[in-house]
């Protein structure tokens, strides 16, 4: 077993990534839009095509409920900008960061965002661990790079978690929810 920082963070995140496999194998296209609550956010398809998650620069008090499409696009969203910023790159705007559609979709854009980030982590070193890191904090907040692999693994983590508790509410609540 590996006890180093970046064996560490790379163990958790390898352990939060199986606890979502577990989910997105499991995932039923009627999953994602499923709206628990009155007041939720959620991933709407514009005229154009595109899906756009629904969003405010300030959050609303209290906060709305996410479906999982919203949640997997907040993944994919956030997960592109800590890569992007780990390989030294500009992230794209959020508003440019659009769902993909659908289950298959969304499921392919997080696993190959995954595989992304994987090679940031393998390229890791215990000295690299110290360097400066700028996300997602502002740059002067003196965060280093284990601050930000320690956060991408946090966040996932929580965001793993509310969609695996949408899906399990769904199925517990909905009778006509399948494949669950």
């Amino acid at each position: 077993m590996d006890s180093s920082r970046v064996g560490v963070l790379r163990g958790q995140f390898d352990l939060t990534w199986a606890l979502f496999e577990y989910h997105l194998e499991r995932l039923h296209p009627d999953d994602v839009l499923w709206e628990p609550a009155a007041h939720c956010w959620t991933v709407r398809r514009q005229a154009d095509g595109r899906w756009v998650a629904d969003w405010a620069d300030t959050e609303p008090d209290p906060v709305p409920v996410p479906t999982i499409g919203w949640l997997s696009w907040h993944i994919g969203w956030w997960w592109e900008a800590a890569v992007a910023h780990a390989r030294g790159r500009r992230p794209r705007d959020r508003e440019d960061v659009t769902w993909p559609g659908d289950v298959p979709g969304a499921v392919a854009w997080l696993r190959t965002l995954r595989g992304s980030w994987l090679g940031v982590l393998d390229g890791l070193t215990e000295d690299g661990l110290d360097a400066t890191a700028a996300f997602p904090w502002p740059e002067d907040a003196g965060r280093t790079v284990a601050d930000m692999v320690a956060w991408v693994n946090a966040e996932l983590m929580k965001n793993v978690a509310e969609i695996g508790q949408l899906r399990l509410l769904r199925a517990a609540t909905t009778p006509t929810a399948t494949g669950q």
